[in-house]
């Protein structure tokens, strides 16, 4: 017997040492377990129009199978604390513990004690809400922001309320719409909040060739490699004063930055969702530390300075500016929620790392994402590599029974994660090597 829990430990570290590089990482989800390392760099990236420019593939959504759970590294433990919700998307914790949830497709923010039991609404009739931040950041916030599809609003809010005390407050009205819908927002240490908008287009649709008064007068006021026309104020990452006034640029080139998160130093991070149609494995999603005033891409360049062939000659004089993404991602994994790890619940090697959730390709002919990975930090900066942390939603070529969404740390230093293809909320602890699974 103790033969074998060694060669099963064995085991155990050999999958978790297992890395995949170069075009090997792009593959599929079946090489997806937990502890499997994947690292992409742009030298790995294919040309252009090597491979079909567009796959159908999206999943057939089947409840889990009784009995169901998905597969978390040894000494973890993964257990499913509610189900029956409509969209769950973005999860935030409150100082006091609460968990905050957008529960998008119901239009509600939800409270869901940290102890469990039925959640409370604490706010309904909202349009889309996706982001959420509590301000000032700290122990005492006075108000919870919250980001709905064409605007922001806040509730006033004290610790322990579990539904708001009054109506919406607008803060930032007519916020553009249509496109990508959500708006995740953040709140900086130094008193001002960001939100991150999408694109409403795959490519720059309805942009005409230069802004009415020419590009360096655009430039000026709306930052540089900033889009224009039907994409004005779009695939950016945004800074606005706290009672909504000097909304301004922080960075651009951002296609869609569906998750938003400030790292252990204060610094904005994304998860961005790429663009399409142009094959199997262009170009990369990705996460990155955004700087202000850099500039992604988006639409004229992807993974630093690689030309889009759609719009290949049209920004030239962008081509020195375009910053590399510090993680890139399997093409069309669908980043959506970042978190940083500071709790304690796990060991202390995954403090400083950050978790991202995937929720999955439609558009690749090697089905990938549906999970949630962990990116790698040395010293507080990224290595470049992710490593696969919870596996297994993705049931058989065609079948799919979660598409992870939101990530967030609670209080005890567990993980929660949402997902939306059948509307559940999955703790993840560490309880040593008995409790693995």
């Amino acid at each position: 017997m103790r033969w074998l829990l060694i060669v099963l430990l064995l085991a155990s570290f050999a999958a978790a040492a297992e890395e995949l590089l170069g075009r090997a990482a792009f593959g599929g989800w079946q090489a997806d377990q937990p502890g499997l390392v994947r690292r992409i760099t742009v030298a790995d990236l294919p040309p252009p129009g090597d491979q079909p420019a567009r796959a159908s593939n999206g999943p057939a959504i089947v409840p889990c199978p009784p009995g169901f759970a998905p597969r978390v590294p040894a000494g973890f433990r993964i257990v499913r604390i509610a189900a029956g919700l409509k969209m769950p998307r973005v999860l935030r914790v409150a100082p006091d513990g609460d968990v905050f949830l957008a529960e998008s497709g119901n239009g509600r923010i939800l409270v869901l004690p940290p102890a469990g039991g039925t959640p409370s609404v604490f706010a309904a009739g909202l349009d889309l809400p996706y982001g959420m931040a509590f301000y000032p950041p700290g122990p005492a916030p006075r108000f919870l922001y919250v980001g709905e599809t064409g605007r922001i609003v806040r509730f006033p809010y004290q610790n322990g309320d579990r539904a708001a005390q009054g109506g919406p407050e607008v803060i930032v009205s007519d916020l553009p719409t249509g496109g990508h819908w959500t708006r995740d927002l953040a709140a900086a240490p130094d008193g001002e909040l960001y939100y991150a908008i999408g694109s409403a287009s795959n490519l720059a649709g309805g942009m005409p060739a230069v802004p009415p008064d020419g590009i360096a007068a655009f430039e000026a006021s709306h930052g540089r490699g900033a889009a224009w026309g039907a994409e004005e104020n779009r695939a950016e990452l945004r800074r606005f004063d706290p009672d909504g006034g000097n909304v301004r640029p922080y960075a651009t080139g951002l296609r869609n930055c569906s998750g938003l998160a400030l790292d252990p130093a204060g610094a904005p991070w994304c998860v961005v969702n790429e663009r399409d149609m142009l094959g199997d494995d262009l170009p990369p999603d990705y996460a990155t530390r955004v700087v202000r005033g850099g500039f992604y891409g988006w639409p004229w360049f992807y993974s630093g300075a690689h030309p889009d062939p759609r719009l290949a000659g049209a920004r030239p004089d962008l081509t020195p500016d375009v910053l590399v993404p510090d993680v890139l991602f399997q093409p069309h994994s669908a980043p959506l929620g970042i978190a940083f790890y500071e709790g304690k619940n796990f060991p202390p090697m995954y403090r400083g790392d950050a978790f991202v959730t995937f929720h999955g390709s439609w558009n690749r002919r090697l089905r990938t994402g549906y999970k949630v990975v962990r990116l790698l930090f040395h010293e507080g900066r990224p290595s470049g590599a992710y490593e696969d942390f919870v596996t297994g939603f993705v049931l058989d070529d065609d079948h799919v029974c979660g598409r992870p969404a939101g990530v967030a740390v609670a209080a005890n230093g567990t993980i929660l994660m949402s997902e939306d293809a059948n509307g559940t909320i999955w703790r993840i602890s560490y309880a040593g090597e008995a409790g693995s699974r």
